[in-house]
């Protein structure tokens, strides 16, 4: 099945301790029964890895797109990987990344990489208060290249201040797709399934019955 590598993906963050179960204080104050800490795939085999989910996840997409770009910083490695991981799987595209502060020197300018130029994809890691989202699409197109899409590894389908999530509220604001490896409902199908994490589903349950969006589209 096409979506047998988000379950995939569930066991390998759950594996390299990047998805956590206990109890976590969220940005915004909420108590959470699972974290998820895409920083920690901090080695060679865990990045490469992780980049081969996200290739899967965006070519299963169909999003037409000519290249990809990765908001500093977490974005940097990670344009990087996937661009590689595209590569390897017969999709050669161009990348960039922005700097946080623009050089007056050298080569000058926030981008290095690629120029922006036509469909761009962003590659990020989570959306939280979508900063980074609103930062990349602006440079976007103050390059006159078109934001197409945002891919991200894992979706919470959690409200933000209102009643969307983080993720529909970049759908709604910027009207581009956001791609996620997975989600928290394959979160939820993959603890149902597994014996050894299931007890973990009643506190996620009533979380989500708190926090949760309906969907994530």
């Amino acid at each position: 099945m096409a979506s047998d590598f988000r379950q995939e993906f569930i066991r390998f963050t759950i594996e390299q301790k990047v998805l956590r179960f206990g109890e976590f204080k969220t940005k915004a104050g909420r108590l959470s029964p699972y974290f998820f800490d895409a920083g920690l795939f901090y080695d060679g085999a865990a990045l490469k890895a992780l980049a081969q989910f996200y290739a899967k996840a965006v070519l299963a997409a169909g999003i037409p797109f000519e290249m990809l770009f990765g908001p500093a910083y977490k974005g940097i490695p990670l344009v990087a990987a996937v661009a590689m991981a595209l590569a390897d799987a017969g999709r050669n595209v161009r990348y960039s990344f922005n700097r946080k502060e623009a050089k007056d020197h050298g080569e000058g300018g926030a981008v290095i990489g690629a120029p922006l130029a036509g469909r761009v994809l962003i590659v990020d890691d989570v959306i939280s208060a979508g900063t980074s989202v609103r930062e990349s699409v602006n440079l976007i197109r103050a390059s006159n290249a078109i934001p197409c899409g945002v891919v991200i590894a894992l979706d919470r389908m959690e409200r933000g201040n209102g009643t969307l999530s983080a993720v529909q509220e970049v759908r709604a604001s910027y009207n581009v797709p956001v791609i996620s490896i997975a989600t928290l409902d394959d979160l939820v199908q993959y603890l149902k399934a597994d014996t050894r994490h299931a007890g973990h589903l009643d506190a996620l349950g009533r979380y989500r019955e708190q926090y949760g969006v309906t969907g994530n589209a």
